[in-house]
């Protein structure tokens, strides 16, 4: 009986029932909300950034295209690391990492810390598969030093393996075919048996 309920909850046979717009967005929605509630709360208690700019694209990402490569647990994860190394590689090579964040007047330090940041997180991104687009946000959050102290990046990342860990469980919850860790390699197109002439 319990098995029977959960089976109408899951997302395709809500999806059958109504209109699949709606049902996205609802479920994008309500997941998404609740994932960032749940780490509001989190930084609330804790006193720590585990809620910043990037993982509201994230938490879209994993409830509004849950089934996208960018989507799987393991871009989310390796995709927001590569951000944070990055940023935090360009606050060092500008001799940034102990100056407080000022986005009213950019400094020309500043302007390269957030170049150099951006341009290998999006360059690392795609050549070690791991594309993550949100990742380019926390990359300048870090670049432009409103979360640059080693504690605040680790808490970052902490707060990226949370969210991750909630989008499987609601996912595969929901029945959707969200990957354990990475996403499922695509699969080629059949092709045309090869005749020989005779």
């Amino acid at each position: 009986m319990i098995r029977r309920y959960l089976e109408r909850l899951e997302l395709s046979a809500v999806l059958e029932r109504y209109d699949p717009s709606l049902v996205r967005a609802g479920y994008s929605a309500v997941n998404a909300g609740l994932s960032l509630a749940v780490m509001a709360a989190v930084a609330h208690f804790s006193h720590a950034p585990f809620l910043f700019p990037s993982l509201g694209p994230t938490a879209f990402l994993l409830f509004y295209t849950p089934t996208v490569p960018a989507a799987s647990p393991r871009n989310t994860v390796y995709g927001h690391l590569i951000g944070v190394l990055a940023g935090y590689l360009a606050l060092t090579l500008t001799g940034l990492r102990d100056t407080p964040p000022d986005l009213t007047d950019i400094t020309w330090a500043r302007l390269w810390a957030s170049a150099v940041a951006l341009g290998l997180t999006c360059g690392l991104m795609p050549l070690l598969g791991v594309a993550h687009p949100p990742a380019a946000a926390t990359t300048l959050i870090v670049a432009l030093g409103l979360l640059r102290t080693p504690l605040q990046l680790t808490v970052v990342m902490i707060a990226v393996v949370l969210l991750a860990a909630q989008g499987l469980l609601v996912n595969r919850l929901a029945g959707v075919p969200y990957p354990w860790w990475r996403p499922a390699p695509p699969v080629p197109a059949p092709s045309e048996p090869v005749t020989t002439g005779s």
